[in-house]
């Protein structure tokens, strides 16, 4: 098995809760606390939750777009925590990110050929500006897109059309790892599977890993190879993908995958899956963080914080009632 591409380590990112007259800091929002995963060369690993979980905070946090509370992020064998500015915009050619609002992602009042161009110029890729619009060229068309619309601006485009150019941008320098948050979520069904397609076509073609940040597990099923499920800033399970839909274990992961729809009419929900809404990540339950919404829950549950266990090989999991954990 290779060595890892991406490994993070006890991440915590916390956001100060500000009130009254002059703002005196009266708590914290506990976005990410505290977790470990790691990313193999060409293997995708997503991050799946409710909203709110932490999934699009810890591929931030990750990508330094926002400082880690505490924690290590170790990318390529370098800490990305330790690196100064310029070792960190260096390092960020390997390092790309696709966002989840193909319209408030691209830049307006530039011409698409100009927003792919620019990371190849940020990094002084290609040796004059013809060889970089030649490579402009080739990036629209291996998307899916006319070399031709280089010219036009992004609000000429489709929805679908705008996320093709981000990918499009993304890939430019070929990386080694590209963070993936939530591309398709604002795209209509159809688009979703095309850019999916599109986005594995790469990996295969371009051997770069991603970190899928998604609240769809139908999507997930299609790309990831291995899944981590987040809830309340924690990872309460992590495996492989057919394993984790085949056995799942922590009652959340059941949870979410009875709530895949279904073409059965004659298929009856389970109701009891998911109880409430999630509590506020700035006053966390004591104990299991999920034990106010389990349907399985018992007295033990709402004393101790179960830690993340490796109960089978490369099948993790946070639950008390979860044999070996």
């Amino acid at each position: 098995m290779s060595a890892p591409l991406l490994l993070v380590r006890e991440l915590t990112k916390r956001f100060p809760v500000r009130r009254g007259l002059f703002s005196r800091i009266s708590g914290y929002v506990r976005a990410v606390d505290g977790i470990s995963f790691d990313v193999r060369p060409g293997e995708t690993l997503a991050l799946v939750g409710e909203s709110g979980s932490g999934k699009t905070t810890t591929g931030r946090c990750v990508l330094r777009l926002v400082e880690p509370t505490s924690g290590g992020v170790l990318f390529d064998g370098q800490d990305l925590l330790a690196l100064p500015p310029g070792a960190l915009r260096r390092m960020r050619r390997h390092l790309q990110v696709i966002f989840q609002d193909p319209y408030g992602s691209l830049n307006p009042r530039m011409t698409i050929g100009t927003i792919v161009r620019e990371p190849l110029e940020i990094h002084k890729v290609g040796s004059s500006r013809a060889e970089r619009d030649a490579m402009v060229s080739q990036l629209l068309e291996r998307v899916g897109l006319d070399p031709v619309m280089r010219r036009r601006y992004p609000h000429e485009f489709s929805g679908g059309q705008r996320q093709r150019i981000g990918v499009a941008r993304a890939i430019a320098l070929n990386p080694k790892l590209i963070v993936a948050d939530e591309p398709v979520s604002a795209l209509d069904v159809s688009v979703q599977a095309q850019v999916i397609n599109l986005l594995i076509d790469l990996q295969d073609e371009y051997h770069c890993a991603y970190l899928f940040i998604a609240h769809d597990l139908a999507l997930v099923e299609r790309i990831a190879h291995r899944v981590a499920v987040m809830y309340l800033g924690r990872i309460v399970e992590l495996a492989e993908t057919a394993e984790l839909f085949r056995n799942p274990l922590h009652p959340y992961t059941r949870a979410l995958l009875q709530a895949i729809p279904v073409p059965d009419p004659d298929w009856v929900r389970d109701k009891a899956a998911l109880l409430g809404d999630p509590p506020s990540p700035a006053d966390p339950p004591p104990g299991c963080r999920f034990h106010t919404r389990c349907p399985v829950q018992v007295d033990a549950c709402r004393r101790d914080d179960p830690p993340l266990v490796e109960v089978a090989p490369g099948h993790w999991a946070a639950c008390l009632l979860v044999p070996g954990a």
